[in-house]
C-alpha cells in the first residue's frame, strides 16, 4: 500500500486544497488529510473538519483526521520545526510514503519523515489564492471558495423595525439588485391574524432560524433578512405579554453583520394583518431600544424610496470590497 499525507489548517478549505488532496489521491492507495486545530483558530475546528468530511465523503481513499496542534514551535527554523512534526506524525499515523504540499515546508518535512515529497502547484499558477487571502477578502476570491464553505462567509443583513416600514419590499429589491436571495417575514406564512398563542410564536422563531440556514446555502455573498428573533420577541411580548425562552436562545444563534433600522416616515398601509398603526412611534422606540440595550450598531433607513435605497447600497457595496 502506498500512503500519502496532506497537512494543513484548511482555514478555510478552498479549491486549491481540494485539488491538492485529489492530486494526492490519484497517486496513493490512501491519503491521510491531517487538519491541525488550536484554541485560537479564527474559524472553528469542528466546522472546518466538517467541510473536509462532506466534500470527500464519497472518496474512500481519502481519510480526514483532526489533530490538536500542541507540539509545534514556531521560534525554530523550518528544518527543526518539521522534525517535531515528523515525530508527531510517526506516533499518530501509520507509515507515510509520500508528502504532498505546495509549501516550503514540504522538502524538510518529507526528509525528516523518511518520505518522498511531491510538489503541487508550488507557484500557485492554477490556484492563485491562499487561505489568509480568503479570510481577509473572501468576496475577492469567491470563485475559489467551495459551495460548502461559502455560507460561512456570507454577510447577513437584517432589515429591522416595526410594521409597515418597507422592510419586505426592500429585502426583495436588494436581493434582486445584488443577485442573491433573501429571507422573507416567515411569520406571515404561519399566521393570518394576530390571534395566536405561544406555540405559534415559537414555531415562527424556529421557522425563521431554519429559513436563514436554508437560504445561506444559496446566497451570493449577501443574505438580506426581513426581521429577526428580536422582532419575534417584541411581538410575543406585545400580543402575549410573555416571551418564551427559546426566542432568546434563537437570537444567540444568529449574528448579523449589519442592522438597518427602518423609520416610520412612510405611510402606514393596511393589509389585514397589521393593527398597530395607532402606535407607530411607540413601537419604533421599542424596536430601537431593543438594539440599544444589546449594544447593536445600526443604520437608520429613512426618507423616500431612492434615498432609502442609497443608504442601504452604500453600506452593502462597502461590505463587498
Amino acid at each position: 500500500m502506498k500512503r500519502g499525507l496532506v497537512i494543513g489548517k484548511f482555514m478555510p478549505l478552498h479549491k486549491g486544497h481540494i485539488a491538492l488532496i485529489n492530486f494526492a489521491a490519484q497517486q496513493c492507495d490512501e491519503v491521510i488529510v491531517s487538519m491541525s486545530v488550536t484554541t485560537s483558530d479564527s474559524i472553528d475546528g469542528a466546522l472546518r473538519f466538517s467541510w473536509i468530511q462532506e466534500i470527500f465523503q464519497h472518496e474512500a481513499r481519502i481519510k480526514p483526521a483532526m489533530v490538536e496542534d500542541n507540539f509545534d514551535d514556531e521560534t525554530l527554523p523550518l528544518p527543526a520545526r518539521t522534525k517535531i512534526w515528523a515525530s508527531f506524525i510517526k506516533k499518530r499515523f501509520p507509515p507515510i510514503d509520500l508528502i504532498f504540499s505546495s509549501e516550503e515546508y514540504g522538502e524538510p518535512f518529507a526528509k525528516n519523515l523518511g518520505a518522498q515529497h511531491i510538489t503541487f502547484d508550488r507557484v500557485r499558477k492554477e490556484f492563485p489564492v491562499s487561505a489568509s487571502q480568503i479570510r481577509k477578502h473572501p468576496f475577492q476570491y469567491w470563485s475559489f471558495i467551495p459551495e460548502k464553505v461559502q455560507p460561512y462567509f456570507v454577510k447577513k443583513i437584517c432589515f429591522y423595525g416595526p410594521e409597515s416600514t418597507g422592510k419586505s419590499s426592500a429585502a426583495k429589491q436588494m436581493a434582486e439588485k445584488y443577485k442573491t436571495t433573501f429571507v422573507p417575514e416567515v411569520a406571515r406564512e404561519l399566521i393570518s391574524a394576530n390571534d395566536f398563542g405561544l406555540e405559534t410564536i415559537i414555531a415562527i422563531g424556529n421557522a425563521h432560524y431554519d429559513r436563514i440556514q436554508e437560504k445561506l446555502k444559496t446566497a451570493n455573498k449577501i443574505l438580506f433578512c426581513d426581521t429577526d428573533a428580536i422582532t419575534t420577541q417584541i411581538y410575543s411580548h406585545h400580543y402575549l405579554s410573555e416571551v418564551p425562552s427559546i426566542l432568546y436562545e434563537l437570537e444567540k444563534k444568529i449574528t448579523y453583520d449589519q442592522y438597518f433600522l427602518f423609520d416610520i416616515d412612510v405611510p402606514w398601509i393596511e393589509d389585514g394583518l397589521r393593527d398597530l398603526g395607532h402606535m407607530r412611534k411607540e413601537m419604533f422606540l421599542i424596536f430601537k431600544k431593543a438594539l440599544d440595550k444589546r449594544g447593536i450598531n445600526y443604520i437608520l433607513v429613512s426618507g423616500k424610496g431612492q434615498e432609502r435605497e442609497n443608504t442601504i447600497t452604500k453600506v452593502v457595496d462597502a461590505m463587498l470590497l
